[in-house]
């Protein structure tokens, strides 16, 4: 059964506007497409000429896909700063890798049954009219009753109806990251990748690239041969509308948890975890993020997270350009409203999914808050992709903040349990997840260290070798 004609030109009309973003030159491409007849020969050509599309003369940015390139356009830390990281990581740093994990779980919850991408202006009217702002305590249903839509969830994810953490895509991909991390270690690849999505997504529960690369997932798994990594190159690139959504950034805060005071390697492995599915923006926001959960333990104020996480992202990026200027937004404000207000007014037309309004929300919630319970409250209040951003603002304040600031009712009404909807995945109690999120670091530290020995061990056979 091949997809419909019609699917195929609304695909490759979004892959052109998405390609109109990333700045390359699509003159008349539009109107080639429609004049295409209904032939899938003639649209699958016609997309895979959208990889080789040149960038239009006036564009600014220089936006590099391959990592050795990124790295090389970013400005990166010297190895003594980063040494620095590593040596300053608190004496409970495991206590706040676990209360990252527990407060990720929190912050999703609270933003699930609003995640119907709602602005502040509707979260307001709404939370006033039920006696209920500013946010302090998860969704009632008195609050939904006065929004015109409300999601899904909301029959496990209100106030009153907690009993578990209810299953979510951003919580599934966390626990793939543990997974990979704990099967393949940090030389996984995007082929480790694919081959644990296909262990263990359902379809249902992913969207845009992810949900493109799973079913060309699984369509290659019918001949039994793991594709080669040009072929997985060629899959992101053809017939993947979105690829700079924020898809791949909700994928990566395990290797924030696995790497605490290392920002380099946590960016490099969201780098081999995003480049799956997404590019770009897609990528460089993904790399930022788990950066910031690295660094959120060692250093001393928040701000500090975002500005150094930038260190991780090609200067020259469209990603970077607006994170600085969030930045100086937020710390030019004398609050979180009115850092919000201008945040919306530049950036206002990115809403759900698409990144840089919510990266400017996701600086402004930390800023700001008193607690991680306050924190992720005001990522929430900020509206877009609440339940996302209320989980990735949950994983940086609970590393940040540490276990003493994280009040016990927000894990109070999970009863230690939880629900996800990965196949073979069996655990259901939150404190043994923690814990395996906590030995996440132990394993990468003992593979760096048997790198180094294994290297060092070369190095005198070699120097012996040649009579050193």
């Amino acid at each position: 059964m091949l997809p419909s004609y019609s699917l195929l030109r609304q695909r490759l009309n979004a892959i052109i506007a998405n390609k109109m973003q990333q700045g390359y030159d699509t003159a008349g491409l539009k109107i080639a497409l429609d004049e295409l007849p209904n032939n899938y020969e003639q649209l699958n050509a016609f997309a895979k000429k959208l990889n080789n599309l040149s960038y239009r003369s006036d564009w600014p940015y220089i936006e590099p896909e391959d990592l050795c390139d990124i790295w090389l356009a970013c400005d990166l830390p010297t190895d003594q700063q980063q040494a620095q990281w590593l040596t300053t990581l608190p004496d409970d740093i495991n206590q706040r890798v676990s209360t990252a994990f527990k407060s990720s779980l929190c912050g999703c919850i609270l933003g699930k049954p609003i995640e119907i991408n709602p602005t502040l202006k509707m979260l307001k009217h709404a939370g006033e009219k039920a006696g209920e702002w500013p946010i302090t305590d998860y969704i009632s249903t008195d609050f939904l009753d006065n929004l015109e839509n409300r999601h899904e969830s909301w029959r496990e994810t209100t106030r009153e109806n907690i009993a578990y953490v209810a299953s979510d895509d951003d919580i599934n991909y966390t626990l793939i990251g543990m997974l990979i991390i704990e099967e393949y270690g940090i030389n996984f690849t995007a082929n480790d990748v694919r081959k644990k999505w296909l262990e263990c997504l359902p379809v249902s529960m992913t969207f845009g690239p992810e949900r493109t690369l799973l079913a060309k997932s699984a369509m290659g798994a019918i001949s039994e041969q793991d594709p080669s990594e040009l072929q997985l190159n060629e899959w992101v690139q053809t017939w993947n509308a979105g690829d700079e959504y924020c898809g791949a950034l909700i994928r990566v805060d395990a290797y924030g948890y696995a790497c605490p005071g290392n920002p380099k390697l946590a960016a490099k492995l969201a780098f081999k975890d995003a480049s799956f599915t997404h590019r770009k923006t897609g990528v460089y926001s993904s790399m930022y993020i788990a950066a910031a959960i690295a660094l959120a333990p060692v250093v001393n104020e928040p701000i500090e997270i975002f500005e150094l996480a930038l260190k991780f992202v090609p200067k020259k990026s469209r990603f970077y350009k607006v994170v600085e200027d969030s930045i100086l937004q937020v710390k030019s404000s004398t609050d979180w409203l009115e850092a919000y207000s201008k945040l919306n007014k530049k950036y206002g037309e990115y809403c759900h999914c698409q990144i840089y309004q919510e990266i400017g929300t996701l600086i402004n919630s930390l800023y700001f808050a008193s607690d991680i319970g306050d924190a992720i409250c005001k990522q929430v209040s900020q509206g877009n992709d609440t339940d996302s951003f209320g989980a990735t603002c949950g994983s940086i304040a609970g590393l940040f903040m540490g276990p003493t600031r994280l009040d016990p009712k927000w894990l109070k009404p999970f009863n230690d349990n939880i629900h996800t909807s990965l196949a073979g995945f069996n655990e259901d109690s939150i404190s043994n997840i923690a814990n395996r999120v906590t030995r996440l670091h132990s394993l990468v530290t003992k593979q760096q260290q048997g790198f180094r020995t294994f290297n060092e061990t070369r190095k005198r056979n070699l120097d012996s070798d040649l009579g050193i």
